[in-house]
């Protein structure tokens, strides 16, 4: 999967949870750095740029050799430093990072080509709720997928409708609204890759594809 940090992704969470102290030290530094002066990593452990990244950039930045040693030259990344510079983070202790990222089948979730929860599916949410409030919550991302049956504006607009649904009903159970955020990718990222073939709306493609219908949700947090 791509990183998660896009620029409009990365403004709302440095505007809405507070990743960034100020505007100002979001532009000191490139990559997304949460309330622990850590950081923020996607499930897929890629480090969330800012909008201001650049190699250059990334090379000044203090989490540039952790984030993206290969496009930084050598001599500026002292790999016998790396170590000592772990051990002492560890010495300094601190809450321990929580991260969990689940893909849930939006069959599991909703019925076929629809965008409202089935009972399963609010099952499903209800056991992520209770994760999320057994830890210090900063962010819920809820990304929605759908197959490539139908046309690509309306898968998108299916995908964005679904990613709702999830946040609407993490909401209702006592998630506060501006930690969740939702996007819908459509039919862009599907994980059956070439292996379905065919295009008519048959039930062995339908299958066949069931698992590019899923909703990727990630939740960020410290314990």
């Amino acid at each position: 999967m791509i990183n998660f940090a896009k620029k409009s992704l990365v403004a709302a969470l440095l505007a809405g949870v507070g990743f960034g102290a100020t505007v100002a030290q979001a532009q000191e530094r490139v990559y997304v750095i949460d309330q622990r002066d850590v950081v923020a990593k996607s499930g897929f452990d890629l480090c969330w740029r800012t909008g201001y990244w650049t190699p250059a950039a990334a090379a000044k930045d203090p989490a540039g050799c952790q984030c993206d040693k290969d496009l930084i030259p050598a001599e500026v990344c002292n790999p016998p430093m790396a170590p000592k510079a772990a051990a002492a983070g560890a010495a300094a202790g601190g809450p321990k990072p929580a991260g969990e990222k689940i893909t849930v089948a939006a069959d599991a979730l909703f019925d076929f080509n629809k965008a409202v929860l089935r009972p399963a599916g609010k099952t499903k949410l209800d056991e992520l709720v209770s994760k999320a409030q057994a830890i210090k919550l900063e962010v819920i991302l809820a990304v929605g997928h759908t197959d490539r049956i139908g046309g690509d504006a309306y898968n998108q607009k299916l995908s964005e409708k679904r990613a709702a649904a999830v946040k609407e009903y993490l909401v209702a159970k006592g998630i506060e609204a501006n930690r969740v955020y939702t996007e819908g990718k459509g039919e862009k990222q599907p994980v059956t890759g070439d292996k379905c073939k065919g295009t008519a709306k048959s039930k062995a493609l339908i299958d066949c594809l069931q698992p590019d219908r899923r909703v990727d949700i990630e939740v960020i947090g410290t314990k």
